[in-house]
């Protein structure tokens, strides 16, 4: 009901309303403020069901995207390398740029074949892709990883296994390679190459 441009509402209603009143105004203002924080805190908390699940009922990986200049990546898996051979009293390698790319070119040819494996599509062992790429040196041995996972958890992986462990432990080794290849949907295939003397 309106009269004089005054709206008269029943007693519920006011009653209502009334809580927003000038006395209790400041009060209920903070209560309500508080209750939508707790609110928009708990819905961070919910699981917001965009995590795929996969056949093992294990949560399926999330791509890793690599970005940014190649050589810092590089760089750290060198660093890890060495951090690992020098707890073991090893001497530590350097990056040499003719093993990086015998390692770069597996790396896109292992994509293309859409198979991790040490030979080339065209027949060429380790050693020939080495040669090819203008390294002198011996030729030590090769690891090479499909995955979804970062360089270090690749190197972690790598390490668990003895053949890659042991091409990466070698004592004889001074020179390293390492490049990678990533698709679009992001797998990617890891090379690291070990030599001496080049």
């Amino acid at each position: 009901m309106q009269a004089n441009g005054i709206v008269h509402l029943p007693q519920g209603f006011r009653q209502a309303i009334s809580v927003f009143d000038t006395k209790t105004g400041p009060i209920m203002t903070r209560i309500l403020s508080f209750l939508v924080i707790c609110l928009v805190a708990l819905a961070a908390c919910t699981d917001s069901g965009t995590t795929a699940i996969g056949a093992d009922g294990r949560p399926l990986p999330t791509v890793y995207k690599i970005r940014g200049n190649p050589e810092k990546l590089q760089f750290r898996m060198l660093d890890s390398v060495n951090a690992l051979r020098q707890a073991q009293g090893l001497q530590p390698v350097q990056l040499n740029s003719s093993l990086n790319a015998a390692a770069a070119t597996h790396s896109k040819d292992m994509a293309r074949q859409n198979r991790p494996w040490h030979f080339g599509s065209d027949g060429s062992s380790p050693i020939d892709r080495a040669s090819r790429a203008g390294y002198f040196g011996t030729f030590l041995g090769e690891a090479i990883s499909e995955t979804y996972e970062t360089e270090t958890e690749t190197l972690a992986a790598w390490m668990q296994e003895p053949g890659p462990r042991a091409v990466i432990m070698d004592p004889k080794a001074t020179q390293m390679g390492f490049a990678w290849h990533q698709e679009g949907g992001g797998k990617i295939w890891w090379t690291l190459e070990m030599g001496s003397g080049g």
